[in-house]
């Protein structure tokens, strides 16, 4: 069974092609934040060395709610050097959006995150970025990324990915460039129709893919992943499935949905 109020997606972007401004907008316009908080810029880069280096290297969750439908988005690292994060961001989600610079066009830590996303046969969504840079060659990069995705053995389905011109800083999306559009909403809209719901049965057996782990000073140890098929319940014991052993009689002391930033 398909879930239609939920959406599972990826951001695969180069470093400062604006994968994390891009964020910051879609928070803002979907109302994630109360009008008397303050939104630091670049929330997913919480790390000191991604701050400084304006990189990501931890892969993130973060959710947000357009329509009745929860997005949640999943910002996996640009480089290779984290390919165990790229793994375990790709397998939580179902879809992605390529963020790429109208100048700069496709760069090598493009080409790797994209390389595995299309691998798993995910669809693609192709978001031309910064187009309001003065030596933007939209055209240009557009035919570069086809010739990216040939090259890296795509599909026919893959290759026919839906096309949105953006310029983050300011938050607003079109679908065709100068069009009227003046917030995210086409790209919101897009990832609605472009973007499978995941697929699940609740009547089936619990499975729950443990992609990161976490710690909060309250609770203990946190298990981050995707809820395949089944239910989890607070009352429930449950097996862990290690690589090398099976650990019955494992309980939840609390169990969270990402919710913003939190």
């Amino acid at each position: 069974m398909r879930k239609q109020n939920i959406r599972n997606i990826a951001i695969i972007s180069h470093v400062d092609h604006g994968k994390t401004t891009l964020v910051d907008g879609m928070l803002r316009q979907t109302g994630t934040f109360n009008d008397h908080q303050v939104l630091e810029d670049r929330v997913m880069d919480s790390l000191d060395l991604e701050r400084e280096r304006g990189i990501t290297i931890m892969a993130k969750n973060t959710a947000i709610h357009y329509k009745g439908v929860k997005i949640n988005i999943c910002d996996t690292p640009g480089h290779a050097d984290f390919g165990g994060e790229v793994e375990r961001s790709l397998n939580m989600v179902d879809g992605a959006m390529l963020l790429v610079d109208a100048s700069e066009g496709p760069l090598p830590q493009t080409r790797f995150v994209l390389k595995k996303a299309l691998a798993r046969r995910i669809p693609i969504v192709l978001v031309i970025n910064k187009i309001d840079r003065p030596d933007a060659r939209i055209e240009e990069v557009i035919n570069e990324v086809y010739d990216l995705f040939i090259d890296l053995d795509a599909t026919e389905e893959q290759i026919e990915f839906p096309i949105l011109y953006t310029n983050a800083k300011i938050g607003v999306a079109h679908r065709k460039p100068g069009d009227e559009s003046t917030d995210f909403r086409p790209l919101f809209e897009t990832i609605l129709t472009a973007i499978p719901g995941p697929e699940g049965d609740d009547a089936a057996p619990p499975q729950f893919l443990v992609t990161n782990l976490d710690y909060d000073s309250y609770v203990g140890q946190i298990a981050i992943g995707r809820l395949m098929n089944g239910v989890l319940e607070m009352r429930q014991t449950y097996s862990l499935c290690g690589e090398k052993a099976l650990t019955p009689g494992i309980k939840f002391s609390a169990i969270y949905t990402f919710a913003g930033l939190k």
